[in-house]
């Protein structure tokens, strides 16, 4: 469509009939998200409060169903950038935020490890000096004040603010150590998520949400059997980027259930399901 017809198609917005405003907005949806960027021009040459609230929520279920379709194409593809995976959540909140910007962040931080690391440190020297940086010289640390808060599983939120919630800063500790060559990766405990060190003939642990505590498989063991709950594999292996991904839109959705906001916290069970393993495939 010409950029004439689409405004033609946004003024019947303000339509009196509503199987007309039904019929326009479908077929605005039917674009797809190239069609926000006019969206919001048109939304600022507005100055009807009525037909500006109808094109923001235009916008705002386009770009739901554009991280939808991105993150189905991540897991289609393997879900093999992390890092990527993260940034299109983070667009359901910070929607201009740009893979780049994130990337130059992870980068900068590596590079402060990458100073004084070399291949001759044992494993235990490996995390010692990843922690040390991490949380004194980065001054990344928990959010204990707010652990629920929705910002808390923006990744460009936590590099900025330094705080958040288990599992970003599991996120967060893992880039900068995998881009050093350590072979560390997530693990999906009940209530806690943390890292393990896994090569061959050794496994250890990592708590990164408590300043990054080496602890030990009889350890995780312990913490089963207090939380009354059977044993399973996978509280021990490392899970899949696409886990990851999963448990965070889980936090997500807590936080705004405890929030009381409904309407965010079902969108976000939409995005889910659209990338939660079923019967037969994605």
């Amino acid at each position: 469509m010409t950029e004439k017809e689409i405004r033609a198609l946004v003024s019947l917005l303000d339509d009196d009939d509503e199987e007309v405003i039904a019929h326009v907005e479908g077929k605005i949806r039917s674009m797809g998200s190239e069609v926000i960027r006019f969206l919001e021009g048109q939304w600022e040459e507005s100055f009807d409060p009525v037909l500006q609230k109808k094109i923001e929520d235009l916008v705002h279920d386009l770009q739901l169903d554009g991280i939808i379709e991105r993150l189905q194409a991540w897991v289609e593809g393997g879900a093999l950038d992390l890092l990527e995976g993260m940034w299109i959540l983070n667009t359901y909140l910070y929607p201009d935020l740009s893979y780049e910007k994130l990337s130059g962040e992870i980068e900068q931080l590596y590079y402060q490890v990458w100073l004084s690391y070399h291949d001759s440190m044992s494993p235990t020297e490996q995390v010692k000096l990843m922690n040390s940086l991490f949380y004194n010289t980065m001054g990344l640390g928990p959010n204990t004040k707010n652990f629920h808060a929705p910002s808390n599983s923006m990744l460009s939120v936590v590099l900025e603010s330094k705080r958040g919630n288990p599992i970003t800063l599991c996120v967060i500790y893992m880039l900068i150590a995998r881009k050093l060559g350590m072979p560390v990766y997530g693990v999906n405990l009940p209530n806690l998520f943390v890292l393990t060190y896994k090569q061959e003939g050794l496994q250890f642990y990592i708590n990164v949400f408590n300043r990054g505590i080496i602890f030990s498989r009889t350890d995780i063991e312990h913490y089963i059997n207090q939380l009354k709950l059977k044993q399973n594999n996978t509280f021990y292996e490392p899970c899949t980027n696409q886990d990851i991904v999963q448990r965070v839109l889980r936090n997500l959705i807590l936080s705004y259930e405890k929030s009381g906001d409904s309407d965010r916290s079902q969108e976000l069970e939409r995005v889910l399901a659209s990338i939660s393993p079923r019967e037969g495939g994605l």
